[in-house]
């Protein structure tokens, strides 16, 4: 994280923006750095970056996106204006930089106010044609096999069946849609952080809405108020449980910590879908 921060703030001022007292607004799959006083949060890549190389692919095809929403008038954080947007590389660090967006980070969001915010994103994103994946969260799964030593054919396995069940085309998909991904402002809600975005069915968006512990997502998955297949929503559930395996142990690398944490998810993963497993 210190390498992280060290990077913004260097970055910041060879290009004329000073930070007296960078302040860290998270750390996880990337470091949000609020480069105080200056209203410019850098995204630098974290957890990321371990698993999706080159990560400025997905910072880039992220700032694609947010343009084209920006374009629609739809409510999300923007680029800073006052530094490149990148993505930069520098000291190491991969980067992207964004307006600061005041907020309350303590209030919480009502499931029928999340569901219907999604489904006004789902239709800014409808007309998006930049290029996208076209199998993001199961993309992931492959490049972070490796992490999981011994178990990793298993994810495979799981891997490969669930890929035979995700049918092809959709639309632009946020990726990572659950409130933490979504700010509390005195205008309404705010989207962020885009970088998982790929091309599917609205049902992988809506699993993840469903799967958040940050609301009562089956009530959120009931407002929603476009149609979607149940089923896939399902589907779509499993995938992301696969994909969280990956995230869970390549988080280990940057925290080990979460050692623990990582183990018994895996532990009840493997109980569910490798019936050798005891």
């Amino acid at each position: 994280m210190e390498q992280a921060i060290r990077a913004a703030v260097s970055f910041a001022a060879a290009h004329g923006v000073r930070s007296a007292e960078p302040a860290v607004l998270k750390n996880g799959s990337n470091v949000l750095v609020h480069l105080r006083p200056a209203p410019v949060v850098a995204r630098v890549a974290g957890t990321t970056g371990l698993v999706r190389r080159p990560v400025a692919d997905w910072f880039d095809r992220e700032i694609a996106l947010v343009d084209h929403l920006l374009g629609h008038g739809f409510p999300v954080v923007a680029p800073s204006s006052d530094l490149p947007r990148g993505p930069v590389e520098h000291a190491g660090q991969t980067m992207t930089f964004w307006r600061f967006v005041p907020h309350d980070p303590a209030a919480s969001i009502k499931p029928a106010e999340f569901a219907e915010s999604l489904a006004d994103l789902h239709g800014a994103l409808a007309d998006y044609a930049g290029p996208l994946p076209v199998s993001g969260p199961l993309d992931d799964v492959l490049l972070g096999l490796p992490l999981l030593g011994a178990h990793a054919e298993a994810l495979r396995a799981e891997h490969a069946r669930l890929s035979a069940l995700l049918p092809g085309g959709g639309q632009a998909l946020h990726g990572d849609a659950h409130p933490g991904n979504v700010l509390v402002t005195a205008d309404g809600l705010v989207w962020n952080d885009f970088e998982d975005t790929w091309r599917g069915p609205l049902e992988w968006d809506l699993a993840v809405m469903a799967r958040t512990s940050l609301l009562d997502g089956a009530q959120a998955l009931d407002a929603y108020p476009g149609s979607y297949d149940a089923e896939l929503v399902a589907v779509c559930r499993e995938i992301r449980w696969l994909q969280v395996q990956i995230w869970r142990h390549a988080a280990v690398l940057r925290d080990p910590a979460r050692q623990a944490e990582a183990e018994a998810d895996l532990s009840r993963w493997l109980a569910a879908h490798s019936p050798g497993y005891r």
